[in-house]
């Protein structure tokens, strides 16, 4: 298959479009198959310069031909150099709708998918739902308040009484300790001895330990 069969079709359907795809893919071989050109041109200008060159003094018939060539080379590169920036433009946009494209595609998708998980679902049965969970809730918390008070099983008392009566015993366990105090005045103390104390040992335990290895070196010097 030609590059100009391929790039503007042949064999195929009559009013087919192209799918994004292959329009992109049919751009970039435009664009390969120029730059190819560009590069052909270049090289053939480059030749026609040394051409010109070379007969400048020679053969000015030559180098005059040579440089009408180098004319018409620049003039189709430039030409290309249109060419390429209008199709590189064109593919680009043809890339971004694409990708728009691709992008509303899984947006529409992702919609589908969440009416679907919507469809069985009403918005009033879903509230009665919330409600209903919140009086649980609220009757739980009602229940868990009721467990956790004490119950005193009919056992009410005065607070304030039973403070009273409980400084009542305080005061009276103070007054007995003070009068257990002031019995303590009156009981009679014990007499001085009469006899003198034992007179303290005539040598100290450290004095007796100096005594006895004293001996005891005396014993090992006589062996």
């Amino acid at each position: 298959m030609s590059m100009f069969t391929k790039l503007f079709g042949g064999g195929g359907k009559a009013g087919k479009s192209a799918t994004p795809q292959e329009a992109i893919q049919r751009l970039r071989d435009t664009e390969e198959m120029l730059t190819k050109k560009q590069e052909f041109l270049e090289k053939k200008i480059d030749q026609e310069l040394l051409t010109a060159k070379k007969n400048g003094t020679k053969n000015k018939r030559a180098a005059l031909q040579a440089l009408k060539r180098k004319k018409r080379y620049e003039k189709q590169l430039a030409q290309i150099d249109g060419t390429l920036s209008t199709i590189e433009f064109q593919r680009e946009a043809l890339e971004n709708a694409n990708t728009n494209t691709e992008v509303l595609k899984n947006m529409g998708f992702a919609a589908k998918a969440m009416k679907a998980a919507h469809e069985n679902m009403d918005i009033d049965k879903v509230d009665d739902l919330m409600q209903d969970i919140t009086e649980q809730q609220e009757l739980a918390q009602e229940i868990s308040d009721a467990i956790s008070k004490p119950v005193g099983f009919g056992e009410d008392y005065d607070e304030d009484e039973l403070l009273a009566e409980l400084e009542e015993l305080e005061q009276e366990e103070l007054d007995k300790n003070l009068l257990e105090i002031g019995g303590t005045e009156n009981v009679p103390l014990p007499n001085v001895p009469s006899s003198s104390l034992p007179a303290r040992p005539a040598k100290k335990k450290e004095e007796e330990d100096e005594d006895d290895m004293k001996d005891l070196e005396a014993w090992a010097e006589a062996i």
